[in-house]
Parts: C-alpha cells; sequence; structure tokens
C-alpha cells in the first residue's frame, strides 16, 4: 500500500533512523502493518553484536512506533508532520532475536484515541512466530 518513498513523505525519519519499509496493509482508522527488512548491512549490527548480529530491542521498538507514527498522521491528516512524540511505552516483551535476513512484520492496533494522543498494540513478527509485543503511547505536538 505505501512503499519506502510514500512512507518519507508521511513521516520525517531517515537512514539510519528510518525503520519501515513498506505499509503493506492498513484501514487507515484502527489497523496498520508495516515490514521492515532486516539487513546484515544494518548499522547498528557492527556493535550489536559482531559474532552474534541481533537487532536491538529498542530499534524493534522504534519500528513498530514508526509504523504507529504513520498510522497517526494518516488519521489526522498531517502526513508530513514531524511532531508526533513517544509518551510512554508498556508491557514490552521480546520473544525471538531478530537477525539479518528476518523480515519483520509490525501489526498495530489502536487501542484509544483522544485528540491528538493515541494509543497501539503493537506487535512484531518474523513470518508467524512473535518477536516483540508492547503497549505504544504517542501524542501528535499541536
Amino acid at each position: 500500500m505505501m512503499d519506502i518513498c510514500e512512507i518519507k513523505k508521511v513521516i520525517p525519519h531517515r537512514y539510519p533512523m528510518l525503520l519501515v519499509d513498506r505499509v503493506i496493509e492498513s484501514d487507515w482508522e484502527n489497523r496498520i502493518v508495516g515490514i521492515k527488512n532486516v539487513t546484515a548491512n544494518e548499522p547498528f549490527f557492527q556493535g550489536h553484536f559482531p559474532a552474534f548480529p541481533v537487532m536491538p530491542g529498542v530499534l524493534i521498538i522504534e519500528a513498530m512506533a514508526q509504523v504507529g507514527c504513520i498510522l497517526a498522521l494518516k488519521i489526522l491528516g498531517r502526513e508530513g508532520d514531524p511532531s508526533v512524540f513517544f509518551t510512554g511505552i508498556d508491557e514490552a516483551k521480546f520473544r525471538r532475536p531478530v537477525v539479518p535476513g528476518d523480515q519483520l512484520r509490525m501489526v498495530l492496533e489502536k487501542v484509544k484515541q483522544r485528540g491528538t494522543l493515541f494509543r497501539f498494540k503493537a506487535a512484531a513478527y518474523v513470518g508467524e512466530e512473535l518477536a516483540a509485543e508492547c503497549t505504544l503511547q504517542a501524542m501528535a505536538a499541536k
């Protein structure tokens, strides 16, 4: 539904912090699914960890948050607005390592919205296997 060029029109993130390659599904109201293709060329793999490269959990959460940011900005009609900020991360759990060659599929569902404040249930999968999950809260500043 959205390729990398379209994603860059919606969220302000750029290399090396742009962690969403494609949006493959969304109803643009409550649910969105994004993809991150994890490659050995990611800069964080140089130090995390050279002998056993694992995507840092905080970056998996950031990737899920960026997918949520896309949905929030689309809902608000504020594509390209750089002002969506994390306000909370709850119940984060990591279930399996994410390594080079994996494709991370991030599924976010809007749990609540009050004005520009959003709460999302987020899950990241590799294939059908759950890799990480959490509840994210974000706010679009005025």
